[in-house]
């Protein structure tokens, strides 16, 4: 285990290349026939950190008033001219805009500390310099952010009481659950941001060692990496976020590689103050992608309403509004709902009878796909990844299948495994997939999730509980649901030494399912 990084990084910095030449002409794009004028600045950051940033004041601004202030982290890897499209619109809006670097990428200084106690202390710096330097307003002050930006944004707002508004695209609010749910490592997101960091920043230390210690599979290590995320994650913080009480806009994809839905839903539960949750199709960071192009974009426009209504105090109706939007993988509009235990109202149990051994290290055929790529396709033509249920091997996979349904099932929400499992060695790993099954016996990937464990007995059974990644998906009628458990998925690492084989078995007294959220009709 852990071998073989160092390629797939290779790769993982090459697709980001692309993307960030990509990013580049989006900033650039608008940029000529834009009214308010682009500022360039350096700022004095953390430490004496100089941080690159840009800066916009509404057209006509003369010092005799002030204006609210929206602040931009970057995201991971993106230069700061990232949301420049963006920046112009809020600009001509009245407010003024600053975006900046963030330490260790590009030409900003310091080394990438993963939002970390440097990058928060830097958005403060930051606001101070835009209070001392532009037309802001110190009482509508508000962050906003895709990525990495969503993530420094949400941190600020627990630290710093002036943000009374936070808008965080794409972001996460429990790091190691993010990229190591089910004590697995997310091994293609993680090479995908360190190849994205070696290539366009500058890595502490101390991140370089995390990215090494995950590749590696080092248990020693484990609960080192587990503080040093906790310390990263706002969901630590909640208690201070909701003491500031700034108003929290949450929006993230159903098929975020990165940062999986289920963190975003669960820390939107514990918030107290005014919150908004928008989950859409997509993977990490495509929601929002068309708004940095200037193009028109559902993500970006409830932004504005979301700052305009708590910076402006606009009633443009946002706050009236069911706060949990969702939009189905599969068609349709948005779904409104009061909060999210809401949206999978009912629940629908698979039954998973019987005993079936599986044999590890081979993959099956049943994957969650390639990270961005699978969920791209997804999200742009409904092609999600498939398998044949008739032909996955049974020595590598195990599957169970519901009833044929009658009539079309919403699945809304997080459904959950239960079952009793019995490994022949003390470490493992199994991936779960939840599929829809048409008449022809191919399963479209509705969710799935990993799970690994570790100093369990040999031959003795125990529970499993497992989440898998929250969605929306309409299954039609005539089609089945299927649960497929294998144990090698290209997007995680596999914790089975050679040659284990894993029991799932069904206990009278515990019968094992797999509960699924239905939307109540």
């Amino acid at each position: 285990m852990g071998h073989g990084r160092a390629p797939l990084r290779t790769a993982a910095a090459g697709a980001v290349s692309a993307a960030l030449i990509a990013g580049t002409v989006v900033g650039l794009a608008p940029a000529a026939q834009a009214a308010p004028a682009v500022r360039f600045v350096d700022i004095t950051g953390d430490g004496g950190t100089v941080l690159k940033a840009n800066v916009l004041t509404p057209a006509g601004a003369d010092g005799t008033r002030d204006y609210p202030l929206v602040v931009l982290p970057t995201s991971w890897g993106l230069p700061q001219i990232e949301y420049l499209a963006q920046a112009q619109k809020l600009a001509d809006s009245g407010y003024v805009v600053l975006t900046y670097n963030v330490r260790g990428f590009w030409q900003s200084g310091g080394q990438i500390e993963v939002a970390g106690p440097p990058d928060i202390a830097d958005a403060s710096k930051v606001i101070d310099w835009a209070l001392a330097h532009t037309p802001a307003d110190p009482q509508r002050v508000g962050m906003a952010g895709v990525s990495y930006g969503a993530g420094i944004s949400l941190l600020a707002a627990a630290h710093d009481k002036r943000i009374k508004a936070v808008a965080a695209l794409s972001g996460w609010a429990d790091l190691i659950d993010s990229i190591y749910s089910g004590r697995t490592q997310h091994v293609q997101a993680a090479a995908v941001l360190d190849g994205a960091g070696t290539l366009t920043g500058r890595e502490s230390p101390e991140v370089r060692e995390i990215f090494d210690n995950l590749y590696a599979s080092d248990l020693s290590k484990e609960q080192q990496m587990i503080d040093w995320g906790r310390k990263r994650s706002v969901g630590t913080y909640v208690d201070q976020l909701n003491s500031n009480g700034a108003a929290v806009m949450l929006a993230n994809a159903w098929g975020d590689t990165v940062f999986p839905a289920n963190q975003y839903a669960g820390f939107y539960e514990k918030l107290t103050g005014p919150k908004r949750l928008e989950l859409r199709p997509g993977d990490h960071a495509t929601a929002e992608l068309t708004g940095l192009f200037g193009l028109p974009n559902d993500v970006w426009t409830d932004t504005e309403r979301w700052f305009d209504h708590y910076l402006k105090g606009a009633d443009n109706g946002i706050d009236r509004e069911q706060p949990v939007q969702l939009k189905s993988r599969s068609a349709g509009g948005y779904e409104g709902y009061p909060d999210w235990k809401s949206v999978g109202a009912t629940r629908r149990k698979v039954a998973l009878a019987g005993s079936t051994t599986i044999h590890a290290n081979v993959d099956s055929g049943a994957d969650g796909g390639i990270v961005f790529l699978s969920s791209i396709l997804d999200q742009v033509a409904q092609l999600p990844p498939i398998a044949s249920m008739p032909l996955l091997p049974r020595r590598w996979a195990a599957v169970w299948q519901s009833e044929r349904y009658g009539t079309a099932q919403q699945v809304r929400g997080t459904a959950r495994l239960h079952t009793t499992l019995t490994p022949t060695k003390e470490s493992g790993t199994f991936v779960a997939y939840l599929y829809d099954v048409g008449p022809l016996g191919i399963g479209k990937l509705v969710t799935h999730a990993p799970l690994s464990w570790h100093g369990r007995t040999p031959g003795e059974p125990f529970g499993v509980d497992l989440d898998l990644f929250s969605t929306a998906y309409d299954v039609p009628a005539g089609h089945r649901l299927a649960l497929v458990v294998d144990t090698v998925d290209p997007l995680y690492t596999e914790h089975n030494p050679s040659g284990a084989q894993l029991t799932f078995s069904s206990p009278s007294d515990d019968p094992s399912y797999v509960s699924v959220p239905l939307r109540e009709q």
